[in-house]
C-alpha cells in the first residue's frame, strides 16, 4: 500500500509567486508581458499590488525567433521593479508639489516666517489651508482658503497685513 498521499502539485501552488515566461510576480508587483497593439512588437505592464492600472508600460524585447518576446527572468524583472518604482515616486513628488506649496516672508513684526498652503483635493468641496510659522516653528495661524488660492510673496503680506484673517477668493 501507498502511504505517499501527499499531493506534489499543492505544494507547487504555495511554493511562492508565479515566475512564468510572460507573467512574473514578486516584491509587490506583478510584471506582465503583452502584445502591443501599435504594431507586432511586444510591451511589458507593470502593475503594483492592490493597484487597478499599471504604474509602467514599456516596449519589451524580442526573442530570438523574432516573432514572440524575450522570456522574462529574475534581472529583468528587478530592473523593472526599481524602474516603476521611480515612475511611482516621481509621481507622488510632483502630486506632493502641486498640492504642498510654501514661501517665507518677514515682517517687521514677527520677523521670519514660513507659509505654507496644503491642497485637500476634495471631489466635492476642494479646500485649502493657509498656514504661517515662526521661526521656531511653532504654528502662528491657520484659516481655510479656496483650492484656487495662489500663495505668492504679495498675497502672504496681504494676508498678515489683515491680520491673519481669511483672504477673500
Amino acid at each position: 500500500m501507498n502511504d505517499d498521499t501527499h499531493d506534489h502539485d499543492h505544494d507547487d501552488e504555495e511554493a511562492g509567486p508565479v515566475q512564468e515566461p510572460r507573467l512574473w510576480q514578486g516584491n509587490g508587483w506583478t510584471a506582465r508581458v503583452i502584445k502591443n497593439e501599435d504594431d507586432d512588437g511586444w510591451a511589458v505592464a507593470m502593475i503594483k499590488d492592490g493597484e487597478p492600472e499599471p504604474a509602467l508600460v514599456g516596449p519589451w524585447t524580442m526573442g530570438r525567433d523574432k516573432k514572440n518576446p524575450k522570456p522574462l527572468d529574475t534581472a529583468a524583472f528587478n530592473t523593472l521593479v526599481k524602474t516603476a518604482s521611480e515612475v511611482i515616486r516621481r509621481h507622488e513628488q510632483q502630486l506632493h508639489a502641486i498640492l504642498h506649496k510654501s514661501i517665507y516672508v518677514w515682517t517687521e513684526q514677527t520677523g521670519e516666517l514660513k507659509v505654507t498652503l496644503d491642497i485637500v483635493p476634495d471631489d466635492d468641496d476642494p479646500y485649502a489651508m493657509l498656514a504661517a510659522f515662526d521661526q521656531m516653528g511653532e504654528q502662528v495661524a491657520r484659516v481655510r482658503v479656496a483650492a484656487s488660492f495662489k500663495l505668492t510673496q504679495a498675497s502672504a503680506q496681504a494676508w498678515f497685513a489683515n491680520d491673519f484673517r481669511a483672504p477673500r477668493s
